[in-house]
């Protein structure tokens, strides 16, 4: 399912959070710049931080809350890439319940996060430039059914 070069989204080494030990450690997002930017998000959106949670095997994403007037927010971040995502609800894994990002998601951003969109999310794997997967990324993809981008990336496989 390896696209080429025009992929809407190109997966890099670690997307997934499996690793070969011969390829080296993953990259590692930051949890304290996490922090820092979900406290300024808090912020933005006039409201304030709930729950925290750092990342735990096998998940692939820290997750917090941001709580304003209008609601709740849950907010993944991905453990290895400094990509951000919104749910409604805190989940295990995650394939099409991502939300629009919230005005206030920008305060990611400034700190160096990519904010994913649902559209994003929601694509196809097929639509995704899946060269890097390895065969035991794919036998997980398939034993989980996973068909977009976002269940890829926000799982809780091992």
């Amino acid at each position: 399912m390896a696209m080429d070069k025009d992929a809407a989204f190109a997966l890099p080494r670690g997307a997934t959070g499996f690793f070969r030990p011969k390829d080296g450690p993953l990259p590692d997002t930051d949890p304290r710049t996490f922090r820092t930017a979900l406290y300024a998000a808090a912020r933005a959106a006039k409201g304030r931080v709930g729950e925290i949670e750092d990342q735990t095997y096998p998940r692939t994403f820290h997750t917090a809350t941001v709580i304003e007037d209008t609601g709740e927010y849950v907010v993944l971040c991905h453990a290895h890439h400094p990509w951000i995502a919104f749910a409604q609800e805190c989940r295990d894994r995650y394939t099409e319940e991502f939300l629009a990002p919230p005005p206030w998601a920008c305060a990611f951003a400034d700190l160096g996060f990519v904010v994913l969109d649902r559209v994003q999310l929601t694509l196809p794997l097929s639509d995704v430039d899946t060269s890097v997967l390895t065969q035991g990324e794919w036998r997980e993809v398939r034993s989980h059914g996973i068909t977009t981008l976002g269940g890829v990336l926000f799982n809780a496989w091992d």
